[in-house]
Formats: structure tokens, sequence, C-alpha cells
């Protein structure tokens, strides 16, 4: 059977090299769009730039995901900055990832302002009242997706169940679950290889959109060709991207100051970003409310609704923390609350995004040099499955504090039980997404708000 006339224009069709400032505006678009999570984000980029432009063929395209699956931090983010990186050398790798996070840190920033000064007024009440049942039912759908994904036999339940213990019984903290469950994997994938199999890896496929910019053979780029000397060089300039900006913190301002914590604090959480935003969230709501109290239980469900319905990465969310921990703690003093506000939201985001820049200059070469399937190794198949456990104790977290708002001494919050029944049901037996539900929540809480509970 001949092809089409249109399938043969795109079968030979050679794609035209694209411009610098080309890209610039499509990752600029695509920081403004990005909603949806990550499944979300990296659908949008791969009808984008794999079906539509042809910018990057099917393989190479999965090629780079299977890396940025495996690293911790924002995947859909660390996949724009790779794809700008392959395509345009380091500056395409910086204006990518950039662009990706910038509008939301913006939105954000507007945002949490609107929420400090105006907080307290019945329509903001209203809609924040009924968004966080909202926020409940997701962070229990991120479980169960996560879940059906990652536990896939007897010892990876095991594996969940004792990090959910480890963390609600005993409040281990975040780091030292992550640790044990990949010293786990890493003995348990010696002796019984089988039962430390992960099912989130994506494979390939045989599915062609056509000729592309960077196809399936073309040759790697000189700038992605592996070299020790320019790993040792990215590696110089990322300790000094880290040093000098901490050590300013640190001799400006004091080891103890609330800047110079909020720097080493999310530098931490930037490294221990396994399995996404919400497996990090248990981590920087223990040190952000319980150790360091930048802010409240409810301000961090408040902040995460925010997350969820701003674009950009979920883990944006710590813009939030900053803003609002800058703020309360009057970092620049009573005068400069929103300076004091601003500066700390910029400071936690370069500190919490700063890693993936380096994972995708330093790696990259690797992996475009080799051109290996990679895999998800035992210890973070393991890793994965303590994850579970650990947003299930963050959907209790929230359900507590949104059903119990004056503790278990108090009475049960029946409507906002409700709301978040019918969020569940919207998201679990409906396949609604994720801003729907908080949109139709939000309209639900301001009506009962302000017709019954104001």
């Amino acid at each position: 059977m001949s092809k089409s006339p249109l399938l043969a224009m795109v079968d030979t069709e050679s794609p035209q090299q694209v411009s610098f400032r080309e890209a610039f505006l499509f990752w600029l678009k695509l920081g403004f769009i990005s909603f949806g999570g990550p499944a979300g984000q990296i659908s949008i980029m791969h009808q984008e730039l794999v079906e539509n432009r042809h910018w990057i063929s099917e393989q190479r395209f999965l090629h780079a995901l299977n890396y940025c699956m495996v690293l911790p931090g924002p995947e859909a983010q660390q996949l724009a900055t790779y794809i700008g990186w392959l395509m345009h050398r380091t500056w395409g790798g910086i204006v990518a990832g950039a662009l990706f996070v910038l509008p939301s840190l913006l939105v954000l920033i507007a945002l949490s302002w609107i929420y400090i000064a105006w907080g307290e007024q019945p329509v903001v009440m209203g809609l924040f009242y009924g968004i966080k049942p909202a926020i409940t039912a997701i962070v229990v759908q991120a479980a169960h997706r996560i879940g059906t994904r990652a536990l896939r036999n007897n010892t990876q339940w095991a594996i969940a169940a004792a990090a959910f213990v480890a963390i609600f019984a005993f409040n281990i903290p975040f780091p030292i679950i992550v640790l044990s469950a990949a010293l786990i994997g890493f003995i348990g994938g010696r002796f019984s290889p089988e039962r430390f199999k992960g099912g989130g890896a994506h494979s390939g496929t045989d599915k062609s959109y056509g000729s592309a910019m960077i196809d399936d053979d073309t040759p790697t780029p000189e700038h992605a060709v592996f070299k020790w000397s320019r790993l040792m060089w990215i590696v110089i300039a990322g300790a000094l991207l880290w040093l000098l900006p901490m050590g300013t913190l640190y001799l400006t301002l004091g080891r103890e100051d609330t800047l110079t914590q909020m720097g080493w604090f999310f530098t931490k959480a930037a490294l221990l970003t396994f399995g996404g935003a919400y497996a990090v969230l248990p981590y920087i709501y223990q040190g952000a409310v319980v150790n360091y109290h930048w802010l409240t239980p409810t301000q961090m469900i408040d902040g995460l609704a925010l997350g969820e319905t701003t674009p950009g990465p979920l883990i944006m969310v710590v813009a939030f923390v900053g803003f609002v921990g800058g703020y309360a703690n009057t970092v620049f003093g009573p005068e400069h609350l929103f300076l004091g506000g601003v500066i700390a939201a910029i400071v936690v985001t370069w500190f919490t995004f700063l890693p993936s820049f380096l994972f995708i200059f330093a790696g990259g070469p690797f992996i475009e040099t080799t051109h290996n399937d990679i895999k998800f190794t035992a210890p973070l198949t393991a890793i994965t499955a303590a994850v579970v456990g650990v947003i299930l104790n963050l959907a209790l977290f929230f359900g507590y504090h949104v059903l119990w708002p004056q503790g278990l001494a108090g009475h049960v919050d029946w409507v906002a039980a409700l709301i978040a029944l019918a969020a569940a049901m919207a998201l679990f037996r409906f396949k609604a997404k994720v801003t729907h539900v908080i949109a139709g929540c939000a309209i639900v809480g301001l009506a009962l708000h302000l017709l019954f509970l104001s």
C-alpha cells in the first residue's frame, strides 16, 4: 500500500536547525502552560517537541526521560533542561530549565503575598475552606497512583508499610528512611533481584513521528560528548554556585539566621526528592513546620493548594514556604516584610533547583555518549516503595488538620469531610483533572463559607 502524500512529506522532510530565539520563545511559553504535574508537563513536551515540532525523536526523548526519572528532583524540569542543553549547549539548558521555574516563582510570590495580606478576608477563607479537603483527596490519589505502579510484590509492600510506621509512629526523619530503603534495596538486589524489579521506567516504543532534528541516528554533538575535563569544570562551577551564596549568607547573617538555615535545609531537600514532590513534602513538613517553625500546619496545606493551581513543578511549593517563613520571621526587619519574603522565596528556589541543573550538565554527556537505556536500580526501587508509605502519612497529616481543625478533642468538620469525599470520587471514579477538582471545591467552599459558616 502506498503512503499518503502527508505521510510521505513527514517522512522525507528534513527538519531545520532550531534557532536559539525560537527555542527561547517555546521554553517561555512552556513555563506558563505547564499545568498538570509531571505527567501533564511531560505529555505537553512530548506533544510539542516530538509530535508537532520534530525537534527530537521519540527514542531520544525517552532516553533522556529515563535518565531524569532516576535523578532526585523534578523530572519534567530536568527533561526540559536536558533537551535545551542538547539543542543549544549549556545556555540552552539554563534557559529551558530556568523558564520552566521562573513563571511559577513569580506567580507564587504574588499569591503568597495575597495570602499573607488578605488571607483573613471571608472570600479568601471560603476558597481555602473548600480547597483544603480537595488537597487531602489529591494526596491520597498520589499515594494510590504511585503505589499501584511501584508495589509489585510482598517485599515492596513490606518496605512501604515499614516506612509508614517509621515516620508515623516513630517520627524518624525522611533522610534516614530513604537511606535505609536504599540499603535494603542494595542488599536485596544482590540476593533476590526479582523482588526489586522496578515498574516505573519508561520503555522504548516503536512509534515514529517522522524525521527529527535530533533523530535516532543523529551523531552526538561535540558539547555532549563525555570528557573528564568538562566534568571537572562543571563540578567546580557547581560548587562555586553553591558556596558563594551560602558563604555570603553564613558570613553576613550568621549560621542561625533564617535565610542561612533555609539555604542548607533546601539543599538537603533537593537531594532527597526521589519519587517526586509528594515524596519530599513530608521532609519539608518535618523541617519547615516541626523543627524550624517557619509556618504552621494549616499554612503548609494552603501552600500545597497554591502549588497545585500554578504552572511549573509542584515542588515550587518551596517558594511559598520560603516567602511565608521569611515574612513571619522578619528576616529584614518589620519595616521590610515583603522584601524579606521575596528574598527568602528566591533563596529556597535557588538551593532547591541548583542540583537539578548540575545533574543534567554533569551526567548528560555520559548518557549521550553511551546511548544505553537507564533502568531503575534495586536501591531506587526500594526507595520508591518507601515513598508510598511516606506519602500515605502525609495524607493522614492533611486529613487530620482538615477534619479535626481544633485537634482530636474538638469536633469533626463533617462539611469538610463531605467535600473531601466528593473530591476523591471525582479523582478516582470520574478521572477528573486536579485543577478542575480544586476549582470546583473552591467554589463550593466559598459558597458554604459565605452562606453558612461566616
